[in-house]
């Protein structure tokens, strides 16, 4: 993606989705890709990134043994972040991962450590892989402790980089971003020659920010620029200023993903829907927007997925991964109760189309 795509201003266009189907189970042992023989019995997330010609899986909190049945995270052998990748460019039977990035016994391999105290940083999660100048980087959060289903405490949020193919990672000292401030999770996409980062705060209580910065300047923190409304043309203003950023989507936002759909013409938005969260953790709806441009306006929610308890979260987006000329979407999708993360797709519906 070359040029910053803007489709046409109002009306919307976008109807509703429906055909929602779950494709496979994506992770887990008695998935097609029997993760088990990587020591993954269970994990959720699943955002992903196209780097060095493969499709990189971003997962959090891995567990290598599960009581059966359980429900939501828990087990042993656990690592707070795993990463997989494949070269499987066909989403419509699934997605066949050639790997994990594994240790000397191969077993998945945590690429980001966290010091696991509880109240200090209980865990590191990342949130969302990305490449630029050559580099893999992942953004993460910094979990002080779990506070609630919808609400965690956050030390900050900050990037890591690999120069090795994803093998190593450095936590980078800087950009980081404060704990209580709206870039804890982001969506992260490419276009003319920018990074556009949209973000929320600590759990899903909370709207949608957006920055960006040159892809050059990535790790310079105060390359950063924050979208704070449009000029009387319309034209997107920006602030060096992370405080006077505006929120383009108020809402109860949790685990983003914002791609540009060529069948639409408009940037899609899904995520999961924190004012319709079970108390012990997923929610029972997972949303879905659009927009024109990356600033807005956006649109209404409208349900993506649904679910009974135990409960769903986290569905993201590849651009890459469309059908029927971008008609046709796919997505993961964590569910709590097995907590493992599954492959579903959706037909999204335009208006007057029938």
């Amino acid at each position: 993606m070359n040029m910053l795509p803007v489709g046409k201003n109002a009306p919307f266009v976008l109807a509703g989705v429906r055909d929602v189907v779950q494709v496979s189970q994506l992770t887990g042992p008695s998935s097609p890709n029997k993760t088990g023989r990587f020591e993954v019995a269970g994990q959720d997330l699943g955002s992903m990134f196209e780097a060095g010609g493969e499709t990189w899986f971003v997962f959090g909190d891995t567990f290598g043994t599960r009581t059966p049945g359980m429900t939501g995270g828990g087990g042993g052998d656990l690592r707070s972040n795993t990463l997989a990748y494949t070269t499987d460019k066909d989403p419509t039977n699934g997605i066949t991962l050639d790997g994990y990035v594994v240790d000397g016994t191969g077993s998945a391999k945590e690429l980001l450590p966290a010091k696991r105290f509880d109240d200090v940083e209980i865990t590191v999660i990342p949130t969302y892989g990305f490449a630029a100048n050559g580099a893999m980087y992942l953004d993460y959060m910094s979990v002080k402790y779990w506070e609630s289903g919808t609400e965690w405490e956050t030390n900050y949020s900050g990037l890591a980089k690999s120069t090795d193919g994803g093998e190593t990672w450095t936590k980078l000292a800087a950009p980081r971003w404060p704990g209580n401030g709206n870039f804890i999770q982001v969506s992260v996409a490419k276009a003319d020659g920018d990074l556009y980062f949209w973000g929320v705060t600590h759990g899903r209580l909370g709207g949608v920010q957006l920055m960006k910065v040159r892809e050059r300047d990535v790790e310079m923190q105060g390359a950063y620029r924050y979208f704070t409304g449009l000029s009387a043309d319309g034209a997107p203003r920006w602030s060096a200023s992370m405080s006077a950023a505006k929120t383009i989507v108020d809402g109860t936002v949790g685990e983003l993903s914002v791609v540009w759909n060529s069948y639409l013409d408009r940037w899609l938005m899904t995520y999961s829907d924190g004012g319709s969260a079970y108390s012990d953790g997923a929610c029972a709806t997972a949303a879905i927007r659009e927009a024109a441009a990356p600033w807005g306006p956006w649109s209404d929610a409208k349900t993506l997925v649904s679910a009974e308890f135990p409960g769903i979260y986290a569905p993201y987006m590849l651009p890459e991964y469309t059908t029927n000329n971008g008609r046709t979407i796919y997505f993961t999708l964590s569910k709590w109760g097995p907590y493992n993360v599954f492959w579903y797709r959706a037909d999204l519906v335009k208006k007057g189309d029938g």
